[in-house]
């Protein structure tokens, strides 16, 4: 079976075909680079790379979020209008847990960090078990504070892995000690490849029409807006 992967729900951009188990190809890039102007050219080369058409595709992976909302709705509506001309299945994945992947033998507690700005961040707790990953604290939008209280209350060593865990490490440090290991940069970019994995886990199970991205936030207009109606 052949599966497409996608992963543009944060700066980070991540494509990979994968074929009965084995990655064919895979293109990950760090450059904040629009994911609108580049996604699209980056699927049609690593299905070149592969020797492939995109009729030989059999199903697409894709990140459905938390993340940058900009990010989150590009990858989803390729995804989706990919599935609906290939007539195709799709299924969607954290962008938490796939992050989280990258340490999926770590002995302890695994929490992926993205910026959400304000002090705030996308983040969710995972612990490996048997080759996947189990959620212990639900992926959401939290204040930076509110995690740490959260994860004071486990006597465990946590990896904390992603770009943006420069952005906090001395704070992580300096409330969890020697409980908070910081993953090597090698680890800290999402994989396509692991969208695949964790989705063939998940099993095919979307339907295309209803397929939505999971935001965990509302958009800051939408906010502001409720704000101004006086409303929570």
């Amino acid at each position: 079976m052949i599966w497409l992967g996608i992963d543009t729900s944060n700066t980070p951009l991540s494509v990979a075909i994968v074929k009965d188990g084995q990655v064919l190809t895979e293109e990950n890039t760090s450059i904040p680079v629009n994911h609108s102007l580049r996604a699209m050219p980056a699927i049609e080369e690593v299905i070149k790379k592969a020797k492939l058409t995109p009729a030989d595709i059999d199903a697409i992976a894709v990140s459905e979020g938390p993340g940058s909302y900009t990010g989150v709705r590009i990858g989803v509506t390729i995804a989706k209008t990919l599935a609906w001309t290939l007539k195709k299945p799709l299924v969607g994945v954290s962008s938490m847990k796939v992050l989280a992947m990258n340490g999926l033998f770590f002995n302890g507690l695994i929490c992926p960090i993205v910026d959400a700005r304000r002090k705030n961040i996308y983040t969710g707790v995972y612990q490996s078990k048997n080759d996947t990953l189990t959620s212990v604290i639900e992926d959401g939008h939290y204040s930076l504070e509110d995690l740490l209280e959260k994860l004071q209350t486990y006597d465990k060593p946590i990896l904390f892995i992603g770009k943006d865990v420069a952005m906090h490490e001395e704070q992580l440090v300096e409330s969890l000690r020697e409980r908070a290991v910081i993953a090597p940069f090698s680890f800290n970019l999402p994989r396509a490849s692991s969208v695949i994995y964790t989705a063939q886990q998940v099993g095919i199970q979307e339907d295309v029409h209803h397929f939505v991205p999971e935001y965990h936030r509302i958009a800051e207009a939408e906010a502001n807006w409720l704000k101004a109606q006086g409303k929570d």
